[in-house]
């Protein structure tokens, strides 16, 4: 376990940023076709293919998610993975027909990093699709946290954001994971404090040693508590994918996505506010129709650790991003 979203097996990452530019793309590519959902709480979101994803529709399988900063401009990332992914045969198809190409499924998120200082005067040509196109070529089981893809040029409330991700193997042995580019309106620290949120999901000191982390106390995350049913027995846009290798159905996935909105809100104060555009996607690696799907109740747990994860994901991010020009990292701001 890489304690990263490719734990869950078929699922690649690739990051690619512009440093001029101050901001960057994430492509998470599906080796095999995904059951995808998405889940929107944000009041001011940017996104391609989403409405594809209803349990209704067609298709019910993706390719790639494409995460971008630039705003509206980022989705011409999507535009470069659609290409290559294309041109190399993959794909949705009614029929097989010669000389007819596929449709790649690729659903994609935008996040506002355009006045974080970067140089923006691309003109007509934005660096955006070059970035998805490098993102989908770079894609790899290891991939950097902090600085890098969607989360080159992002910021968290008043310090600077960053990509992160987390994952956990259950006690009876499936995987949950989480990605994400932190762009918050929200601050991801207690007030009047470097404390983060999202210290308490803390697993195995993954967010490093520090003060913060250290004063808050860890638990299991398949612990319900007081549960009834425990186990045991838009200028600022924070970008999610969870994923598991359960076999979900379309709805159940959805379901997942929504349970991992909670992620958010536990590590962002406040979250889901009129000018974030938060996303989150869930995506099931197993696609296979003839496998019969899970109970209603190993779906809750596979939601619950999917917010943990999202969580767990949010803080790595930011411990793990460095400082941009005049915009500190946490760990600058918590170093004596």
């Amino acid at each position: 376990m890489k304690n990263l979203l490719t734990d869950i097996p078929g699922i690649l990452v690739g990051n690619a940023h512009d440093q001029q530019v101050c901001t960057g793309v994430t492509v998470i590519r599906c080796l095999r076709p995904m059951v995808c959902a998405v889940d929107i709480a944000g009041g001011g979101p940017g996104t391609r293919e989403t409405d594809a994803l209803a349990p209704e529709n067609l298709v019910d399988a993706i390719d790639a998610i494409v995460l971008s900063g630039g705003s509206v401009y980022g989705l011409a990332a999507a535009d470069a993975v659609t290409a290559k992914l294309g041109a190399g045969g993959v794909g949705f198809g009614l029929v097989d027909v010669t000389g007819v190409p596929k449709s790649p499924i690729v659903p994609s998120a935008i996040l506002y990093d355009l006045a974080n200082g970067g140089n923006k005067n691309w003109g007509e040509v934005t660096p955006y699709h070059d970035l998805g196109k490098q993102a989908l070529e770079n894609c790899d089981r290891e991939f950097d946290l902090g600085n890098a893809g969607a989360g080159y040029g992002a910021l968290a409330g008043t310090i600077k954001g960053g990509l992160g991700s987390a994952s956990y193997l259950s006690k009876d042995g499936f995987t949950v994971a989480a990605l994400v580019a932190v762009n918050s309106f929200g601050s991801v620290t207690e007030p009047n404090s470097s404390r983060l949120w999202a210290a308490p999901f803390e697993q195995g000191g993954e967010f490093g040693k520090s003060i913060t982390t250290q004063s808050r106390n860890s638990f299991d995350l398949e612990d319900w508590g007081a549960a009834k049913i425990n186990p045991g027995a838009r200028q600022n846009t924070t970008l999610a994918v969870v994923a598991t290798d359960l076999p979900l159905t379309p709805a159940q996935t959805k379901r997942m996505a929504k349970m991992a909105q909670s992620g958010l809100a536990r590590a962002i104060r406040p979250v889901a506010a009129p000018f974030d555009g938060d996303v989150v996607f869930a995506l099931s690696a197993d696609a296979d129709q003839s496998v019969s799907r899970i109970d209603q109740l190993l779906l809750a747990r596979a939601g619950s650790l999917a917010a943990d994860c999202l969580t767990r994901a949010i803080g790595r991010g930011i411990v793990s991003a460095r400082s941009i020009g005049e915009h500190q990292s946490w760990k600058k701001q918590t170093s004596p």
